[in-house]
């Protein structure tokens, strides 16, 4: 049985692993995971949290091995204010989740924020990293081989899916495997039902029962206290947040429950007073919450400090976000005080004394869990200039705090998550004087970064459209937009796609700019690039070869732009079949590299690649080797034998010994490049079958009918789990595999 603190066998950080698809193997750095392993941040269980005898499911009964099961309203909430949505599922899950983890026999345990496919994809990520297995490509090929890995792996897993909202978020990524349990919560019945092997089992309200066990669990044994315990139980509706929230100022304030029961029906009636309909509990007790908060931290205005929590993404708000100096300065409008971090922490502890939310416990990134039923309830209250102002302080905080590296990070995925909960949240607010608020172009930018490849190609749509709708489909700000979108689109693989938004661009910049500007020029070099990946460098040649003229004329032959679009002429070249062309922009191009940044910097040494690459194809391959082993040379002595780009260098080295027959070469090479590929990205990687293909066609090629026929055996097995059905690289080896067998 194992033993000791969950929180510090977490894994938040890209540990870049790799493994095979039924244990541990060695990773990135020659690492092996220690068994058992939780991934993921984990909300704390709340103060005076019980088991819940009469309503909760029966889990231990239901998940077993090989389940999937769902705890869900047993209504349909009716907006997004309605309790029902926060009924104390999570806690449900959290507990399970725990207690499982303390049993012998679970080595893996991901805990993975569901609310959006961005979530999904970096708690997948974060998983396969913590697991063994490579995070190495788009994220959503590195969750696509860790739900594979689920499926095949003896070893016992537990996933928990929290608060997912759209089943689509899911779509090709839903973890099963006969050795693993995967438990769901859902704000809706609606997220599940579309998935027959999901159990749906409903969570209720507290029984009357659970909500005095509940009440009685915070108070003291003061008969005092006490008393009114049950009608007030009664008036809350047995609402798990209402109860939390009235739970946490009684016995932080020392009333009564007859005392605050009393509140509760006044306040409750003027709000129905108002004009307001038959608001539920817990949009009457959070106010009090908030109003002991005050007390409690005199001088800082909670309300403002709840505005701004609830425009962010309520599975974790990093703390230094509240400390931030924006934070601070929003703040001081409101609190007469000047800006102090400390200050604004300690009402933070003062919110969560509250009951209105928590705060995970030390050891990890401090992070702040609050309800998207409170989040809701709270928009709907507040006036419109608080509402703006806190939507303008919380971007400038995200801001403030973004990290500039590691964007796979679980700090760079709290903080894409916030923001984009900010942006839908503050409607138009973050646009203002003919641009967006820099957050907005910062979130699709990490994104991007991160490889998170179908979400940044969903959100930069969305922004683009936000623009055009907004200042207009002229305005330099949305052909920024424009040009970022065709950039996830191409990173998608949808260059054909990004061809037409290129066009735009260029054609805007041109109309407004001058087509002699560099923004204008620009937009050539990757319209060509884009036409290049579209299959049509006939039409990029001639465009890239006025863009390097243009460049050469406006920026000077020796700006990086201009050595930048020399090559991407080079390369069209190449793709049209004009090598020699391709050979000369190559050799020019790498010179200036080398002259300005030196050999061994990396756009030097991709330089090189192009340019043996044009040997190679132009029939000269002893150019070519030379040229490959030069780069070889200063990959192995810069980033080591075994990184990914060392590995590229060593296959394409092994490929120009083939074209150049020197057969024993080429296969010794290759032999190093695969073994190299499985100790850094795993057996089941792409790269590595397409690695394993090419010295199978050595071995054919030398007569090794046998070493040929078992390689590519096995390498389609793994191909036809790892990759989806259809892939080109599985039927190239199906067809390598008749051909040699007849």
């Amino acid at each position: 049985m194992h033993t000791g603190s969950y929180g510090l066998m977490s894994a938040d950080g890209p540990v870049q692993p790799s493994g095979q698809s039924t244990g541990p193997a060695q990773g990135v750095r020659g690492r092996v995971p220690a068994w058992p392993v939780w991934s993921g941040p984990v909300p704390p269980l709340a103060d005076g949290f019980a088991v819940r005898p009469d309503t909760a499911p029966d889990l231990t009964t239901a998940l077993v091995p090989g389940a999937m099961v769902a705890l869900v309203p047993d209504q349909a909430p009716a907006s997004a204010q309605d309790w029902r949505a926060s009924n104390g599922k999570t806690q449900l899950a959290r507990y399970f989740a725990e207690s499982l983890w303390r049993s012998p026999g679970l080595d893996v345990l991901a805990w993975v924020a569901a609310s959006s496919r961005a979530s999904v994809l970096s708690g997948f990520v974060q998983a396969a990293a913590a697991t063994g297995g490579s995070d190495v490509g788009d994220a959503e090929s590195v969750a696509s081989r860790f739900v594979d890995w689920l499926g095949t792996t003896s070893r016992p897993w537990l996933v928990v899916l929290d608060d997912l909202r759209d089943p689509a978020d899911l779509g090709g990524l839903w973890p099963s495997g006969p050795a693993g349990r995967l438990l769901i919560t859902a704000a809706s019945p609606a997220a599940v039902s579309s998935e027959p092997r999901v159990l749906a089992l409903p969570v209720p309200a507290f029984s009357t029962r659970e909500a005095m066990g509940y009440l009685s669990g915070y108070l003291s044994t003061d008969p005092d206290q006490r008393s009114g315990a049950i009608d007030l139980v009664g008036d809350l509706g047995c609402e798990p947040i209402a109860l939390a929230q009235a739970s946490a100022v009684i016995v932080s304030s020392g009333m009564s429950c007859r005392d605050y029961r009393q509140h509760f029906t006044q306040r409750q009636k003027r709000l129905v007073e108002a004009g307001r309909a038959e608001p539920s509990s817990a949009a009457v007790t959070w106010t009090f919450s908030a109003e002991y908060a005050e007390h409690l931290s005199p001088g800082v205005s909670i309300r403002s400090l709840l505005t701004l929590a609830a425009m962010l993404d309520g599975h974790g708000i990093p703390g230094a976000v509240f400390t931030a100096a924006a934070t601070g300065e929003y703040l001081a409008e409101d609190g007469g005080q000047p800006a102090d971090p400390q200050r604004t922490w300690n009402a933070v502890l003062s919110v969560r004394q509250a009951g209105l939310l928590t705060v995970d416990p030390p050891g990890g990134l401090p992070a702040v869990r609050i309800s998207p039923v409170i989040q809701a309830v709270i928009r709907a209250a507040v006036p419109g200039d608080l509402y703006d102002r806190a939507a303008k302080a919380a971007a400038d905080a995200l801001l403030e705090v973004w990290p500039r590296d590691e964007p796979r990070s679980r700090l760079a995925a709290d903080l894409r998550a916030c923001a984009v909960s900010l942006r839908q949240a503050a409607g138009d607010v973050l646009w203002a004087e003919g641009r967006c608020h820099p957050l907005l172009v910062l979130t699709g930018q990490s994104m991007d970064s991160a490889r998170l490849t179908g979400p940044a190609v969903v959100y930069w749509r969305e922004l683009a459209a936000d623009s055009e709708r907004i200042l207009g489909p002229d305005s330099l700000e949305t052909l920024v937009m424009a040009s970022h979108l065709g950039g996830a689109l191409m990173a998608a693989g949808q260059a054909t796609e990004a061809v037409p938004l290129f066009q735009r661009v260029l054609d805007g910049r041109a109309d407004v700019l001058g087509l002699d500007h560099p923004a204008a020029i620009a937009a050539k070099v990757w319209m060509g690039r884009a036409l290049v990946a579209a299959g049509r460098p006939g039409d990029a040649f001639p465009l890239l070869e006025q863009a390097l003229a243009g460049s050469e004329l406006v920026r000077g032959a020796d700006h990086i732009d201009t050595l930048a679009a020399r090559e991407e002429f080079a390369a069209a070249a190449l793709a049209a079949g004009q090598p020699a062309e391709a050979i000369r922009s190559y050799r020019h191009a790498l010179a200036d590299r080398e002259r300005i940044q030196g050999r061994q910097h990396p756009d030097a040494m991709s330089a090189a690649l192009g340019l043996a690459a044009a040997y190679l194809a132009g029939g000269q391959p002893k150019d070519a080797i030379a040229q490959y082993k030069q780069v070889l040379t200063s990959r192995e002595a810069v980033l080591g034998a075994d990184h990914l780009d060392t590995l590229q260098a060593r296959g394409s080295l092994a490929s120009a010994n083939f074209a150049a027959g020197r057969m024993g070469s080429a296969l010794q090479l290759y032999e190093e490049t695969c073994a190299g590929y499985e100790r850094t990205i795993g057996a089941d990687h792409p790269a590595t079958l397409a690695c394993q293909a090419d010295l199978a066609r050595g071995y054919y090629a030398t007569g090794r009918l046998g070493d040929a026929i078992t390689l590519l055996t096995e390498s389609i097995s793994r191909a036809e789990r790892a990759l989806p059905p259809g892939d080109p690289l599985t039927l190239r080896m199906r067809e390598a595999l008749t051909n040699i067998t007849g």
